[in-house]
């Protein structure tokens, strides 16, 4: 079914047909579309473009084509361009010609933005919601780890010694981020075009207001020339779920780094992990391996999307059919990823031995130099005595720990025979006790923080 047809003679070349249609990705947004006609249908009979009986029928027949797709009945036509088309021919068989007064006023170009904020409107939640599910796993895990030291690392090299539980709160609180983003392009979306016609308004008085109330928008867009062009929620979204994939893949490549045979530090269950068609003792981290790459994956959307919307000449152009594919795709695979990273963490093996083990005295040389300070001497003086200390350990191939006290002496006579005790690892994190440390009572205090916000904004919903 074509809306377009009267003023052509001859008829389209059936490839070019098949690169113009999108019924096959938008059909996605078919409730959606039922919706928004409803919400309009009975803003045209608040300004008497319809009767009350029209209305009725038109709403009932809405409603029909509704339930059909609602029972996966709803049969597509192989002349049905799009969503909106379908819904229309539909409707038309249902109600006859009475089906050509819904489009009065309106345009594909306001009515597909409308669906499309609809659609996200009503899929943010859940994409929060699977985040929240793993922000609660790192929590637990988090809970599970504040009496575990591990190395902590900068540049890949032994830097100082952690609590678990912070280093497991490091990667909550990125999603927290994430989540916040989403909440505030939840805002920016809610913005209703429908009334902006194709680009100059709708030629009837129909009251936007109303239509935005109707159908969970905050406000209708103020401007319709911008209200048909505007995909900036959707390059806002594309951009959160960038983020997501980034900070994902960072926590997943510590864990695949993790449980290593050269690391150790955790174990793989054997419900997240995959074999070796050949190498029968490997246990290989596919899963946490996924998840780095699907962050390229969604990078990728983002930059194509921004570069198709970068010179548009007008108020819509066809290019902007392109941004429902990535949008979908990008919403699809957060949705199945987050849950299974969730359930991976869960799962997972600690081994405080090994974390214990990978605890190098020379980790604690930022503590020799603290010693100084303590005793009075500037931090820059005493990270260069340090330095000479840490070159005769490696001269005399032994730990810091063991260097004779002649030779800390000799560097200089501020060192002492409590010098020693700086090589406890579990004193130095207890020495980090400022707000955001890794001392034990300030990651109890970030976690009691963490499962706060978690439970403040914690949005129920199902992926």
């Amino acid at each position: 079914m074509k809306m377009w047809g009267g003023r052509f003679s001859g008829k389209m070349d059936p490839a070019a047909w098949r690169l113009n249609a999108s019924l096959s990705f938008d059909q996605r947004l078919a409730q959606q579309d039922v919706c928004g006609s409803l919400a309009w249908a009975r803003g045209l009979l608040q300004v008497g473009m319809i009767t009350h009986d029209e209305c009725d029928e038109i709403c009932r027949g809405l409603e029909s084509v509704a339930s059909e797709f609602e029972r996966a009945e709803f049969t597509f036509h192989e002349s049905d361009e799009d969503i909106h088309t379908a819904v229309e021919r539909r409707l038309g068989e249902l109600i006859g010609p009475l089906a050509g007064k819904l489009h009065n006023g309106r345009s594909r170009n306001d009515q597909v933005a409308t669906d499309l904020r609809l659609w996200l409107i009503q899929h943010i939640p859940l994409v929060d919601s699977a985040l929240a599910d793993l922000q609660a796993a790192l929590i637990e895990c988090a809970e599970e780890g504040l009496e575990i030291m591990i190395p902590g690392y900068t540049h890949l090299q032994r830097a100082q010694p952690l609590l678990l539980g912070h280093w497991w709160l490091s990667h909550f609180w990125p999603l927290q981020r994430d989540r916040e983003r989403l909440v505030q392009m939840e805002r920016r979306t809610a913005v209703l075009p429908l009334g902006a016609g194709a680009l100059a308004g709708a030629p009837f008085p129909v009251d936007r207001f109303s239509l935005a109330a109707a159908l969970g928008f905050y406000e209708p867009a103020p401007n319709s020339l911008d209200a048909v062009s505007d995909r900036d929620f959707v390059a806002e979204f594309l951009f959160t779920a960038a983020m997501i994939g980034i900070h994902t893949s960072r926590l997943a490549e510590m864990v695949i780094l993790y449980s290593s045979a050269e690391f150790g530090f955790f174990e793989l269950s054997d419900q997240y992990a995959t074999g070796s068609s050949l190498m029968p003792q490997k246990k290989n981290p596919d899963i946490f391996e996924l998840a780095r790459g699907k962050a390229g994956t969604l990078l990728g959307k983002l930059a194509g999307l921004l570069a198709t919307l970068k010179g548009l000449p007008s108020a819509y152009d066809k290019d902007l059919q392109e941004d429902k594919v990535p949008l979908f795709e990008a919403y699809d695979v957060l949705v199945t990823l987050l849950p299974v990273l969730a359930g991976a963490l869960r799962t997972l093996d600690v081994n405080p031995e090994r974390m214990r083990a990978a605890l190098d005295p020379a980790m604690l040389a930022t503590d020799l130099a603290d010693y100084l300070v303590d005793k009075g001497i500037s931090f820059r003086q005493a990270h260069q005595l340090v330095v000479q200390a840490v070159r005769a350990a490696a001269e005399q191939g032994i730990g810091l720990d063991m260097l004779p006290l002649v030779v800390y002496q000799q560097i200089t006579p501020t060192f002492a025979g409590d010098v020693y005790k700086v090589f406890d690892p579990r004193q130095s994190i207890a020495r980090r006790t400022t707000y955001g440390g890794t001392a034990p009572q300030a990651v109890r205090e970030q976690l009691q923080l963490a499962q706060s916000i978690w439970k403040a904004n914690y949005r129920k919903g199902s992926v």
